[in-house]
């Protein structure tokens, strides 16, 4: 055991950067607060938690810091045509639970739309073009995955057709 006097900090001032920090953490809590007294979100935490041996409020601040990312932004199926598909794998530390895919060409979006998840918990989401695009045209894909506390990822892929 060790004994020792609890430090003086009255005469110091946190950074810009601390109080930021303090203040994200005070929502992280409450994210955690909220997860617990949901028993539908609480469930999801509680299978993590039993499969990573970690503790279930642990985990609901951890997910809370951790934003889900976007690996992979797969065009090899995407043409152009209406109907064909583009393929994007992205993780999270608990889960992806929403994904938008954005088309677009130098001067205006083209399409927009969710992503499905296929299979369910794979990681693989598949978004499948309803607009067709002239051949000769270069289009940006745009993705954004969020989790359940409302962190986001982003990335882009680009494709001349």
């Amino acid at each position: 055991m060790v004994v020792g006097r609890k430090p003086d900090r009255s005469g110091i001032q946190p950074t810009s950067a601390q109080l930021e920090h303090q203040d994200r953490f005070r929502q992280a809590v409450l994210y955690g607060r909220l997860v617990m007294a949901d028993p539908a979100k609480k469930a999801a935490y509680e299978q993590a938690s039993r499969d990573s041996s970690k503790p279930l409020f642990s985990l609901t601040i951890a997910d809370f810091f951790n934003a889900p990312v976007v690996d992979e932004v797969d065009l090899s199926a995407y043409g152009g045509a209406a109907g064909d598909t583009i393929v994007v794998l992205a993780h999270d530390d608990i889960e992806v639970t929403r994904m938008s895919v954005s088309v677009n060409n130098d001067n205006a979006q083209i399409e927009s739309g969710q992503a499905v998840e296929t299979p369910a918990k794979s990681g693989r989401w598949v978004y499948t073009a309803t607009a067709a695009v002239p051949q000769g045209t270069n289009v940006r894909i745009a993705v954004t995955v969020s989790d359940q506390p409302g962190g986001s990822g982003e990335a882009a892929a680009e494709k001349s057709l």
